[in-house]
């Protein structure tokens, strides 16, 4: 039996040193855009990763900008127009829109020299990623996208001993992911009287307030692109580092909405990849959450399992039900350790652990699924738009 420390030295590896934390008295000012529910996450992990001090508040829906100037006990400035919040005297700012305003609010934080935490997808559209990248490529501010697992210890692990060898050739990645947290996603009651809703459409069409795509917004097209884009982002994105690669040749795709009709993306999903020597699988379904999401490596020599929770390596060729060779269970929450770098690399100017190219490859990949969906089930990559 093989344990962590044997397995990684045979395989010529050797585990990753830690985050450096942030020095004491550095306090980092920040901004916040966009601070729903997914704000009120990253904002909980800050607390936990270093010194920062919120400074100013935008969002277009009042009670989230009174919590989060509570929350700053009373500190904060807030805002409707979050071009003023890039006009404090802030260091970073955290974005957690809705998808579809997430490029134009980096684009213009980083003209306005504020480094930016960019929640993923990072891009509402393919067209996006390269005015992302340009953004960010051709300034000195440091981007950091929301793709925890890059920061997760178990998981950065499991990339070594794949990119060591250790499971062979890998000719098949299954990924999955089977959600059915809140039920019945009901809606929760909106005070119209403090949200500006066409604001909040931004770029999108015009069109009556609904309770349902304010709150569920991420099942839209205009704001979101379901599952693609949602979750299936987070594992594609750890397939394209583990076997650096991230360029998909073709897509496929067969899904429906069997769940919740009122939604416009599925909510039923089987989708197929294929890169340059091998195939990348995904399944999921907005139901039948017993084993809620993972990925699978499929080698010559063998197997990896991997979660958030931890991995399992399994031998090539042992009996059903043999024990794995070796696993590794989580130490803590990897988006905890992914905003510590982020603090980091704000101080430093260095290069963060999920960098913009890496947050544009794993939205593509996401935006391909959906584009074979529309198109007949399939799509090559470059897509062909014409003809």
């Amino acid at each position: 039996m093989l344990n962590r420390r044997s397995f990684l030295i045979a395989s010529g590896l050797t585990a990753l040193a830690s985050t450096r934390a942030l020095g004491a008295n550095d306090t980092i000012r920040v901004g916040v855009i966009g601070a729903g529910r997914r704000m009120r996450n990253l904002l909980d992990v800050a607390d936990k990763a270093g010194p920062y001090q919120i400074v100013a508040v935008s969002d277009v829906y009042a009670p989230h900008r009174d919590a989060v100037k509570e929350r700053s006990n009373g500190v904060a400035t807030t805002h409707l127009d979050y071009h003023e919040v890039l006009e404090k005297e802030i260091d970073a700012v955290f974005i957690a829109s809705p998808d579809h305003w997430h490029v134009r609010m980096a684009v213009d934080a980083l003209a306005a020299g504020k480094d930016v935490y960019l929640e993923k997808p990072v891009t509402h559209t393919i067209e996006e990623g390269a005015v992302l990248t340009r953004a960010v490529r051709s300034g000195k501010q440091i981007l950091q996208c929301g793709m925890q697992q890059r920061s997760w210890t178990h998981y950065r692990d499991a990339v070594d001993m794949i990119q060591g060898g250790s499971l062979g050739r890998i000719p098949q990645v299954r990924t999955y992911w089977w959600q059915n947290y809140h039920r019945n996603w009901a809606v929760k009651s909106i005070d119209t009287q403090g949200l500006d809703w066409k604001l909040w459409l931004g770029s999108a069409p015009d069109q009556p307030f609904s309770e349902e795509k304010f709150s569920n917004w991420r099942w839209f097209w205009n704001f979101g692109g379901g599952a693609m884009t949602d979750l299936f982002t987070h594992w594609i994105d750890v397939v394209h580092w583990a076997m650096k690669a991230d360029q998909p040749r073709e897509a496929q795709m067969l899904a429906d909405k069997y769940i919740f009709d009122q939604w416009d993306c599925p909510d039923t999903i089987q989708a197929a990849f294929r890169y340059p020597g091998f195939d990348v699988v995904y399944e999921g379904m907005m139901n039948s959450s017993i084993d809620d999401g993972g990925i699978e490596f499929r080698g010559t020599e063998g197997t990896l399992k991997i979660d958030r929770g931890g991995f399992a390596v399994y031998r090539e060729g042992v009996q059903k039900g043999e024990n794995p060779v070796l696993t590794e269970h989580s130490t803590g929450d990897g988006t905890i350790t992914h905003m510590v770098n982020f603090f980091d690399c704000v101080k430093s100017r260095k290069e963060p652990n999920a960098p913009v190219e890496a947050g544009v490859a794993a939205a593509r990949a996401g935006h391909l699924g959906n584009w074979a969906y529309s198109h007949g089930g399939k799509s090559a990559w470059p897509l062909k738009t014409t003809g």
